[in-house]
């Protein structure tokens, strides 16, 4: 059965319209600057910090280092990477791994499936490692993969193919829904991310995509034995406005935009999460567009803050360009810290907000 269902998924991807395409079709979707309108509203707008005139805090000895997966890391940042088809995607993927090198900071990739199934390999093999050999680097594998298909040997292979410090399965319903020929069969995807868990041999990492995850939710994962929650809320990009402006069925993408506001926005997910899971590791993502909104998600609770969308086009453009990028969200999470009279990331865990 295991055998039938990865042929058929390799048959449906074999065409011009396959994964490869679609994923490449995704990218120009949200380059476009019409399509940023089509965002839902993360709750960052509405969180504000109170500034401390008196910070007595030397700007440069503020501390913004921490450790995520037995790594240090120089700031709190992870590059959650969307990528493209396989030609474009090895380039950005090097860019950002470049990026992430030269400023100390997490690397997550995009799907691996394309790598997986032997139809290119995006940059995804042993030169991202050698291009980021310091910090910590995740694999990423789809959770409705993992009831179609796929199971641990797949995980292992997304792995090992660019030494990840730990697996990424992303979650994705909204999108598959809307999706055409999206997967649509979600039953035993908690059990099947159990056992990952308990035979991989490295961190699971649950990550939405987009719709947030729930207090609730994220408790049944921390039980399952999941290592850290990405709440990837509503506010990035809403996949379901991209599957919208992909389809050529006025129908189909008429409904894809009654979601495209769907989900849980970072903020609140980020707090429900804390709430729900006290020790769990947090990433903030979803609609974090700078270092601003990367203060917010941690003082929210969040242990790093998440950026996809927002160093495209820099990560599409070089290195040095990704660089710069990432290196601005970095000083504004500093100046932040500054305003705040925050010394480091504890401290600005407590830094007072605005009534």
């Amino acid at each position: 059965m295991r055998e039938c269902n990865l042929l058929s998924m390799l048959e449906r991807t074999r065409d011009g319209s396959g994964i490869g395409a679609r994923k490449s079709d995704h990218l120009d979707i949200v380059l476009s600057p019409r399509f940023d309108a089509k965002r839902a509203e993360a709750g960052f707008a509405a969180i504000r910090f109170r500034h401390e005139a008196l910070p007595e805090l030397d700007y440069d000895a503020i501390d913004l280092s921490t450790r995520f997966l037995g790594r240090p890391l120089k700031a709190p940042l992870l590059i959650s990477s969307m990528t493209g088809g396989p030609d474009r995607a090895g380039r950005i993927n090097a860019h950002l791994a470049e990026a992430a090198e030269a400023l100390g900071i997490a690397l997550a990739v995009g799907s691996q499936r394309i790598a997986i199934e032997g139809r290119g390999s995006a940059g995804l093999d042993a030169s991202l490692r050698r291009l980021a050999p310091s910090v910590p680097i995740l694999a990423n594998l789809g959770g409705a993969q993992l009831v179609a298909g796929y199971g641990v040997a797949e995980a292992r292979r997304a792995v090992d193919m660019i030494e990840a410090d730990g697996l990424i399965v992303h979650l994705n319903p909204l999108q598959e829904a809307v999706q055409e020929g999206g997967d649509r069969n979600w039953r035993g995807v908690l059990a099947a991310i159990e056992r990952l868990v308990r035979e991989l041999g490295l961190p699971v990492i649950v990550k939405e995509v987009g719709a947030g995850i729930s207090g609730a939710t994220a408790r049944r994962l921390q039980e399952a034995g999941v290592a850290v929650i990405d709440v990837a809320g509503a506010g990035g990009t809403s996949w379901a406005a991209v599957e919208a402006e992909r389809t050529s069925d006025p129908d189909r993408a008429a409904t894809a935009l009654l979601f495209a506001d769907w989900g849980i926005p970072t903020t609140r997910a980020i707090m429900e999460v804390r709430d729900a899971c006290p020790t769990i590791p947090i990433i903030g993502s979803g609609g974090v567009r700078n270092g601003l909104d990367a203060a917010k998600a941690i003082r929210l609770g969040a242990d790093l803050a998440g950026q996809a969308a927002a160093g495209l086009a820099a990560a599409q453009g070089s290195a040095e360009a990704a660089t710069r990028h990432f290196h601005a969200v970095i000083e504004q999470l500093r100046i932040a810290c500054f305003c705040t009279g925050s010394r480091d990331l504890s401290a600005l865990r407590q830094a007072p907000l605005q009534a």
